[in-house]
């Protein structure tokens, strides 16, 4: 039933390359739009949904995480305003006054829109779901097949799949529906390039101004990425990742040798991570230490030190207090004019532990944004590959030569475990750890305030 409407709906602009891409995927009934970041795939997909709430059609919304589609909510919300009549976010969904519905569904949940019918579905991020075929319990093709397409058949409803690629994996679903013509999709392939506004005219920006300015930019995404990483993210191509080693020693050494430790620098800070298994009944608990110093210095992030241990969770309490009294060695040793500002904790397993205890000693302790802790391993290596690549990141001679003895093996974990890594290895018994505060402290140093 539809109700007066007060206002105007505005479905927005899109730019040429979406239009480009609305045309040539209209006459299909399953559609995957695989193009590079930052092209504007979820603006996309958000105007085609809310065109159909504006016909009062029933639609869906699908994402791998209840976060991801959480940012899209108020932003479809408000784009519908005019003809917005009752929506709640706990119960992710949105009615409108011309009778539409839409449902947030994430793909953590096996039965996704099982017993609902849909006109429009959209499946964002595909390609960070759950691998497997339909009979692989939970994986996003057997979403697909038994809760999702099924929901399709009342009104002869569309989907739309949209996604950067993730590599050349025939276990992934959108790289399937992507090059295998028996899944009925329609492709349109799109780069990072194909957007045609970014980066945003300045204000008083001349036109001329603004195109070379673009040309630059656009020069700065080849040169200053790994080639395989530029092919993935802004060429949206599928990569074959097999047996690439990612992140490269000679980008973390200057002349094939380490650097000293800074005779100064701006501050000095730890990042920590923990997880709980092991299988001995205890954790493994890594943390490395960084100095930064962005004023004129052509590698701003220097690794100082590092270790992994593990320990009872009991005895973390004991442990905490020397990673600040180790902060305070290195904020003196380097001259760091803002001293030691603490350290970032993954805000899970044992780090939520951690954390309350800092806070009850008063140490200065900050939980790590929760949007950089749920991004997987492979993406959070791809969010700071840039960096390493450009050689803003370095090991101290201290770092690169260090080695101790954790799981009765004596090495220089963190050097192993960064070399070590593989994008798309399935193998998730490898010590990942000292990894993981490696991608933390770059994505905080050199990202924006959420380490992107």
């Amino acid at each position: 039933m539809t109700r007066p409407i007060e206002g105007r709906l505005s479905l927005g602009t899109l730019h040429a390359g979406q239009v480009k891409a609305y045309w040539a995927l209209k006459p299909y009934r399953f559609k995957a739009l695989r193009c590079g970041r930052r092209f504007g795939k979820t603006d996309f997909g958000k105007t085609w949904i809310a065109q159909g709430l504006s016909q009062g059609q029933e639609c869906a919304w699908l994402a791998p995480q209840h976060k991801t589609w959480s940012e899209v909510y108020p932003e479809i919300r408000n784009i519908i305003r005019p003809i917005l009549d009752t929506s709640s976010k706990g119960a992710a969904v949105i009615r409108t006054k011309t009778g539409g519905r839409l449902d947030f569904w994430t793909l953590e949940n096996n039965i996704a829109g099982r017993g609902r019918r849909y006109h429009r579905i959209v499946i964002d991020e595909a390609a960070f779901t759950k691998d497997g075929d339909n009979k692989t319990d939970g994986s996003m093709m057997e979403i697909w097949e038994k809760s999702i397409k099924p929901t399709l058949y009342d009104y002869g409803g569309e989907v739309l799949v949209s996604s950067n690629s993730a590599g050349k994996n025939p276990d992934n679903f959108f790289y399937n529906i992507c090059t295998d013509p028996q899944y009925g999709f329609e492709e349109f392939h799109a780069t990072t390039m194909d957007n045609p506004v970014l980066p945003k005219r300045l204000q008083n920006e001349t036109a001329e101004a603004w195109m070379e300015r673009r040309a630059k930019y656009l020069d700065d995404l080849k040169t200053g990425n790994d080639p395989l990483v530029y092919a993935q993210e802004h060429l949206a191509e599928f990569v074959d990742w097999a047996g690439v080693g990612f992140f490269a020693r000679e980008k973390l050494l200057v002349n094939n040798q380490p650097v000293p430790f800074p005779r100064h620098c701006e501050c000095v800070f730890a990042v920590i991570d923990t997880a709980s298994k092991t299988g001995t009944g205890h954790d493994a608990t890594a943390v490395t230490y960084f100095a930064l110093e962005r004023h004129g210095a052509s590698s701003p992030l220097m690794i100082l030190d590092w270790d992994v241990v593990q320990i009872e969770g009991a005895l973390l309490e004991t442990w905490l207090p020397l990673v600040f009294q180790r902060l305070e060695e290195l904020a003196k040793q380097c001259r760091a004019r803002r001293g030691s500002l603490g350290t970032l904790i993954e805000d899970k397993n044992s780090g939520t532990i951690l954390l309350q205890q800092a806070l009850r000693r008063g140490m200065l302790a900050t939980a790590i944004d929760s949007k950089l802790t749920a991004m997987g391993k492979d993406e959070r290596a791809l969010n700071v590959s840039g960096y390493v690549y450009r050689g803003e990141v370095k090991y101290t001679d201290y770092a690169f030569n260090k080695v101790s003895t954790y799981k009765r093996k004596t090495r220089n974990h963190l050097v192993d475990q960064i070399e070590s890594f593989r994008m798309g290895d399935k193998d998730s018994s490898r010590d990942d750890d000292l990894l993981d505060t490696f991608c933390y402290g770059i994505a905080l140093a050199l990202g924006d305030s959420g380490g992107f």
